[in-house]
Formats: C-alpha cells, structure tokens, sequence
C-alpha cells in the first residue's frame, strides 16, 4: 500500500522530543547511567516518524533518536479536512489509541504524546483517545501504526473494484 521508499532528501522535516528519561545499568562496578531519548519527526504534510536513541549524553541521544525515526518514516493520509477518512484503533503493545475523523474548525484533541504526532504528521482536525497502556513511547508508535493502516477511500474502492461513491455511500 504506502511502503514505497521515500526520499527524505525532499522533505523539509521537523522534530518533537516526546520523552527523555535517565536508565540505569547496574553493573558489577556500580550503577551506569545513560539517557533514552524518544522523538518525532514529521513534515506536517503527510510524512511521520518516530524514534529512540539511547547515549551516555542527552544530544547524543537526541541526534541518535532523530536518525532513527528519519529511517522510520511513513506517508499517512489527509483528506481535504486536514482529517483522518474515518475512525480507527491504533494499537502497539497495551496501549490503544482511537482516532476519529472531525470537520474542520475541531483542531487536534488530543493527548500529549499522540498530539505530537498528529501535529507533525500535518493534521489539522482530529479527535484521539488514548486506552490502555499509557506509555509515552507506546502511545507514539499506537498512533503511527493507526495512521500507517488507515486506507484512502480511493484505494479502497479500486481493490474492490468499485467507484468512490459506491464505497462512502
């Protein structure tokens, strides 16, 4: 469906750091301390990704964390609405989260780390509702998975050999 490569050289992305937290190793010496960093990038125009970096510095993490979620971009579709073409449940490990389409003038409703994401995947309005498991890094990746999976109504309506007006009506 959309897992044709893209070419990041012609997107203008920016980036989101969801989350950074201090992990501990405990070691036979003492206790090593690194920083995992969780980001999200996006063009706002229907590209978004998201990705974790791990170093014993916070930019170093950061910059890891940026270049694996440029490795991890996926195109997401916008209807004319700046919205979803209809509601979906997302899910990655425990966590769910629900996505309905909104018409224009609702804006993005939605919870911090799912915000992020739908900000940069370029949406504009949209209703989500986050279930389940409320960890930020799997809220992320529930979101972008939902997006990922949503189909456009034309794509739908050619797999089934049908006009567009037949699918929505």
């Amino acid at each position: 469906m959309k897992h044709a490569k893209i070419d990041v050289s012609q997107l203008e992305l920016d980036d989101s750091v969801v989350a950074i937290k201090r992990v501990t190793k405990v070691v036979k010496g003492g206790r090593n301390m690194r920083f995992s960093a969780l980001i999200v990038v996006g063009d706002r125009n229907g590209h978004v990704g998201a990705g974790i970096g791990k170093a014993a510095e916070i930019p170093e993490a950061i910059r890891k964390a940026k270049e694996d979620a440029i490795k991890k971009l996926v195109t997401v579709p916008i209807n004319e609405n700046g919205s979803i073409p209809y509601g979906y449940t997302g899910e990655f490990g425990s966590a769910k989260v629900l996505l309905k389409s909104a018409p224009e003038g609702t804006g993005i409703i939605a919870g911090g780390p799912a915000r992020s994401v739908l900000e940069l995947a370029g949406y504009k309005n949209i209703r989500t509702k986050s279930l389940g498991s409320n960890n930020k890094q799997n809220v992320v990746l529930a979101t972008i998975e939902g997006l990922k999976s949503i189909q456009d109504p034309e794509e739908i309506a050619r797999l089934r050999g049908k006009s567009v007006a037949e699918i929505l009506n």
